[in-house]
């Protein structure tokens, strides 16, 4: 999907599926260090005595990841603007994972009066290789209506 999306171009039920990322051990330490140094994230050896039996990227990482996936796979005209968004982590990601997200749009709404922008409700689950996920993110996102001299409705 290299198309610039506007609201007009999303509908309920689509779905878009990103490529695979691998995260590697080195890029959960750097993380961790820079944005969340705890040590099941910093530390590999002291990590298995943590409540993760072993060495795991930070959630917020995981997010980071996801919302490159998100932004490669779902480009929304203007850039993807979070309004609201829900997270979960049912399960860490750990060393060697690979990564994919599958976007699902659940709601669509037009823009109000004077407004150039619309919502999206998108849900985006991060899978690992084994399919199972390993975030899950609901986020209303605010969307531009295509512009009357692209093809669009009065400016």
């Amino acid at each position: 999907m290299a198309e610039k999306l506007y609201l007009e171009d999303l509908y309920v039920g689509q779905s878009v599926k990103s490529r695979v990322l691998t995260i590697e051990a080195e890029e959960i330490v750097a993380f961790a260090r820079a944005y969340d140094p705890q040590y099941f994230h910093t530390d590999p050896e002291a990590a298995r005595k943590s409540l993760f039996g072993g060495h795991v990227a930070s959630g917020w990482h995981t997010a980071a990841l996801t919302m490159r996936l998100l932004v490669e796979s779902v480009p929304i005209a203007g850039g993807l603007i979070g309004v609201k968004v829900e997270l979960a982590w049912p399960r860490p990601v750990r060393p060697g994972d690979e990564l994919r997200l599958e976007s699902v749009i659940e709601s669509v709404s037009p823009p109000r009066a004077g407004s150039d922008r619309g919502a999206a409700t998108c849900r985006c689950t991060t899978l690992n290789q084994r399919d199972e996920p390993v975030q899950i993110m609901t986020a209303k996102l605010a969307v531009r209506a295509r512009p009357a001299d692209e093809g669009g409705g009065p400016a």
